[in-house]
């Protein structure tokens, strides 16, 4: 059964979910990639503001393709998240909880996911069009050089997604949940 969650996650229902539930996600995520993370992560060594509040938040990282007439964005598919494993354990600690992409994780990032009682989401590869159906709004709201890897708000409306490794650190992809 589908779990409906409206963004910010709050603590009790990001803590309740299960790896291996499905999630339709509502309100505004925002996108990044690993040149974004790593702007961001210099931003937090610098002490710098980062570009959105990213407590509570939820970042997808995905680098969407331009929007066709017509269209709020365009294809829209998840990347794969390993590249910002390296990354991660920073804006977990400044209250980022909710992270989308595709792929296993490291283990050290699976120890900090737990530290800090966020959770992993897959977004299905190969949906990118799909996915872009659930984009409602759309806009650059940093690191504009960066191209199709600009951070973005998104305003999506039930984005479906997979909880891939849970707040507990049970994961999909051993098989232990």
């Amino acid at each position: 059964m589908e779990r409906k969650l409206t963004t910010p996650i709050n603590d009790q229902a990001r803590e309740s979910l299960k790896a291996g539930q499905e999630v339709l996600i509502s309100g505004y995520i925002y996108t990044g990639r690993d040149a974004a993370h790593k702007l961001m992560v210099d931003a937090i060594d610098k002490q710098e503001p980062l570009p959105f509040d990213v407590n509570q938040q939820v970042i997808y990282y995905v680098g969407p393709t331009p929007a066709k007439p017509g269209q709020v964005i365009g294809a829209c598919g998840p990347t794969s998240s390993y590249r910002m494993d390296a990354f991660s354990p920073k804006l977990m600690e400044k209250g980022l909880k909710v992270m989308i992409g595709k792929g296993p994780r490291s283990d050290e990032f699976i120890e900090e996911l737990k530290k800090h009682k966020a959770v992993y989401l897959l977004a299905i590869g190969g949906l990118g069009a799909k996915l872009s159906q659930t984009v409602k709004e759309n806009k650059v709201i940093a690191y504009p050089h960066l191209d199709s890897e600009a951070v973005r708000q998104l305003k999506v409306v039930e984005f479906p997604a997979i909880v891939a490794i849970d707040s507990k650190g049970n994961t999909v992809f051993n098989n232990n949940i």
